[in-house]
C-alpha cells in the first residue's frame, strides 16, 4: 500500500515578500493565523497517517513473539505450486526423478500444476497442457500418493475490458466445462486463481458450486488460491473508496469460499511488511483468521513466499520461508493446534533458492525445531 508523507509547509516566503512591501513594519516574529492554521492541519494528517501504522507494526510484531506449541509440525498435508514447465514440455523424465528427490522427506502431497491460462471466454485449448499425461504418469510412479492437480487461472475484468467476467453464465459454464475437460485428461483435480477477485462476489460462489460437482462426480479435488483476509474489520471497504482492487477479503467471504472447496490455499505473501517480525505477526493472524472460518472438513493451507524480490508489495528481507512457517505455527497454536487438515504451501518451485527450502524443512518438517 502506497503512502504519501505530508509535506512541511514553507512560510519563509510569504514573511519575505510582507516585509519587502512594508520595510517600517517593525517585525514581530510570528506567523499569521493561516499559516499556522496549515501547520496545524499537516501535523493532524502526519499524525493520522503515522501513528495508526505504527500501532498496527508493533500490534503485528507482538503477535511474533511466543513459542509455537509442541507439535504444530506438518501433518503430511503440505501442496506445492509449480509452473508450466512440467506441462508443454520443457521437462523430462530426470526432473520428475529429481523433484521426486527434492520432495522426499517433506509433508507435500499435492502439487498445483499450473496447465492454463484459461481463455478470456472460460475455455482451455488441450495445446495449454500438451505434457500433461506424461507428467501426471510420472509423478505418480516416482512420488506414490502425490496428487497432481491443474493450477487454472486468468486475470478477472471486473469491468474492465479485458479479463474474464465472472458475472457471465456462458462463461462460468465454459470454465466448468475446462475442468471436466483437465480431470477427463487425468488430473487429480482443479486448482483455480482468478484475481483481482473483489469480496462478496456471488458469481465466483455460483462457479464454485458448479465446479464442485463435477470434482465430487469424479472424485477429485476443487482447491482455490485465496485473497488475504482484513487484518482489521472491514478493511477491504475502506480501501475500496481509493483503490479499484482491494487485495483483502472479508473473514466472512473467505468462509464463505471455504466451505464450497477442498482445499483453500492463502496467499500469505506480497503484504508489503517491512521487517521479518511484522510479516511473521502478519502470517500468524492470518492464519488465525483463516483457522476460525474454515471448516475441519476443509483442507487450510497457508502459503510460503519461495522466491526473492524486493519491491514496496515484497520486501525480500522480511518476508522470509522462516518468519512464514513461525507465524502459521504460532496462529495454528493459538487457534486450533490440533487441526488435521492444515498445512503450508510453498510458491513457486522455479524461484525456489537452497535457504528457502531449508528454512521450510528445518521450520516444519523437524520436530525439535521452533
Amino acid at each position: 500500500m502506497e503512502r504519501t508523507e505530508p509535506q512541511e509547509p514553507t512560510t519563509a516566503p510569504a514573511e519575505t515578500a510582507e516585509t519587502a512591501e512594508a520595510p517600517d513594519e517593525p517585525s514581530t516574529g510570528r506567523r499569521r493565523p493561516w499559516v499556522r492554521r496549515v501547520g496545524r492541519s499537516a501535523l493532524a494528517l502526519a499524525l493520522l497517517l503515522v501513528v495508526p501504522l505504527l500501532t498496527a507494526e508493533t500490534a503485528l510484531r507482538i503477535n511474533y513473539m511466543g513459542d509455537p506449541a509442541d507439535g504444530t509440525h506438518t501433518r503430511d498435508r503440505d501442496a506445492m505450486w509449480l509452473g508450466h514447465a512440467w506441462v508443454d514440455g520443457r521437462k523430462k523424465d530426470a526432473d520428475v526423478t529429481a523433484l521426486a528427490r527434492r520432495l522426499e522427506g517433506t509433508g507435500i502431497r499435492d502439487l498445483y500444476v499450473h496447465s492454463g491460462p484459461l481463455e478470456h471466454d472460460g475455455t482451455l485449448p488441450k495445446s495449454a497442457y500438451p505434457r500433461a499425461r506424461w507428467l501426471i504418469d510420472a509423478v505418480h510412479r516416482e512420488l506414490p500418493g502425490v496428487r497432481v492437480q491443474a493450477f487454472l487461472g486468468d486475470v478477472l475484468a471486473n469491468g474492465g475490458p479485458d479479463g474474464l467476467r465472472l458475472d457471465r453464465a456462458a462463461t462460468r459454464a465454459e470454465v466448468v466445462r475446462s475442468a471436466g475437460q483437465v480431470l477427463d485428461t487425468g488430473y487429480d483435480g482443479v486448482h483455480l486463481d482468478l484475481e483481482p477477485l473483489h469480496s462478496g462476489d456471488r458469481d465466483y460462489l455460483s462457479l464454485l458450486d458448479d465446479l464442485r460437482a463435477v470434482t465430487r462426480a469424479e472424485d477429485a479435488q476443487l482447491s482455490v488460491a485465496a485473497h488475504q483476509i482484513d487484518p482489521l474489520p472491514a478493511l477491504h471497504s475502506v480501501f475500496g473508496l481509493f483503490t479499484e482492487h482491494p487485495k483483502w477479503w472479508s473473514q466472512e467471504f473467505f468462509g464463505q469460499v471455504a466451505r464450497r472447496v477442498d482445499q483453500i490455499a492463502v496467499m500469505s505473501y506480497d503484504t508489503a511488511q517491512p521487517l521479518e517480525g511484522t510479516y511473521g505477526g502478519y502470517v500468524a493472524q492470518q492464519t488465525s483468521l483463516a483457522l476460525e472460518v474454515t471448516p475441519p472438513t476443509t483442507h487450510l493451507l497457508i502459503g510460503l513466499p519461495f522466491y526473492h524480490e524486493s519491491n514496496f508489495d515484497h520486501w525480500g528481507h522480511a518476508e522470509t520461508v522462516a518468519a512464514a512457517v513461525r507465524g502459521a505455527r504460532l496462529g495454528l497454536s493459538r487457534t486450533d493446534p490440533d487441526r488435521e487438515l492444515f498445512g503450508v504451501a510453498p510458491y513457486i518451485d522455479f524461484a525456489a533458492t537452497e535457504t528457502n527450502w531449508k528454512e521450510y524443512r528445518e521450520g516444519w518438517l523437524r520436530p525439535n525445531a521452533s
